[in-house]
C-alpha cells in the first residue's frame, strides 16, 4: 500500500504570508483561518512561522513581517518524507501545521496535523480499528507477508507506511492502521515470527514505550 507523504497531504486552503505584509494582516490571517501560525516567506522561499506569540510582543499592526524576528526557519518537510515525520515535528516544535519545501527552499504549502491524522484514518474515538507499529531489518520487510498474519487473525490491514528508523539505518518502521481494535492476537503472531512491536494503539487504550507521550501530544494538536 502507498504510504502517505507530505506532498499529498497538502492544505489548499491556508495561505501564506509574505515578508512584506504587515503584523496587522498576519493577526488577522491566524484568526480567520482559525490557526496558530503561518508560514512567511521571501518571494517563493520559506522564512519561518509567524506565531500568535510573535504579534503579541508588537504594538504597532503597521510593522512588516519582514522587519520581525521569524522563528521555526528549520521547521519543515520535503514534498517526499513520511507523514509521520510530519507529525514528530509538529511535536518537536509544538506547531499544528508543518511547511512542506523543496530542495530549492522554495514553498510547496502545508500539512496540518488534522489533515495527516485524518487521512491516515487514525481517529481519537473508540471501535474504529487499531494502530501498531513494527520495527524489522531492511531486509526482513515484506507486506505481503506481514498481511497474510495479519490475516489470520480475522482483521485487514487499512493503510501503511514504512519509514527509516531513526536510530538504526539498517532497519525500517512499518506502522499499520488495521481495521479491529483487538490486537492482542495479532501482535503476539507478529511477534512469534520475528517482528518487533514498540507500540500499538486502539480506541480504548495506548500500549507503548515512549510512543505513548507522543499519541497523546498527537491527539491534542487535532482542533476538535
Amino acid at each position: 500500500m502507498p504510504a502517505l507523504l507530505a506532498e499529498d497531504l497538502l492544505n489548499e486552503m491556508i495561505p501564506p504570508l509574505k515578508g512584506t505584509d504587515s503584523a496587522g494582516k498576519a493577526a488577522r490571517w491566524l484568526d480567520e483561518f482559525h490557526v496558530a501560525q503561518l508560514p512567511v516567506l521571501d518571494n517563493r522561499v520559506y522564512r519561518g512561522l509567524v506565531t500568535e506569540a510573535d504579534l503579541a510582543d508588537f504594538d504597532n499592526p503597521e510593522a512588516l513581517l519582514s522587519e520581525l524576528p521569524i522563528g521555526y526557519a528549520e521547521a519543515f518537510v520535503r514534498p517526499d518524507q513520511h507523514f509521520y515525520r510530519v507529525m514528530e515535528l509538529a511535536i518537536e516544535n509544538k506547531i499544528q501545521l508543518v511547511p512542506v519545501v523543496d530542495e530549492r527552499h522554495e514553498y510547496a504549502g502545508v500539512v496540518t496535523i488534522a489533515d495527516a491524522l485524518a487521512a491516515f484514518g487514525q481517529q481519537p474515538a473508540g471501535g474504529q480499528g487499531g494502530i501498531i507499529v513494527l520495527t524489522m531489518e531492511e531486509r526482513d520487510y515484506s507486506l505481503t507477508q506481514i498481511s497474510r498474519y495479519v490475516e489470520e487473525n480475522n482483521a485487514k490491514i487499512v493503510s501503511a507506511l514504512v519509514a527509516q528508523d531513526e536510530v538504526d539505518p539498517y532497519r525500517i518502521r512499518l506502522t499499520l492502521k488495521l481495521n479491529t481494535d483487538n490486537l492482542a492476537r495479532i501482535t503476539a503472531t507478529l511477534e512469534r515470527f520475528g517482528y518487533v512491536v514498540t507500540a500499538q494503539f486502539n480506541g480504548n487504550a495506548v500500549a507503548s514505550e515512549d510512543e505513548q507521550e507522543r499519541y497523546d501530544a498527537l491527539l491534542r494538536y487535532l482542533n476538535v
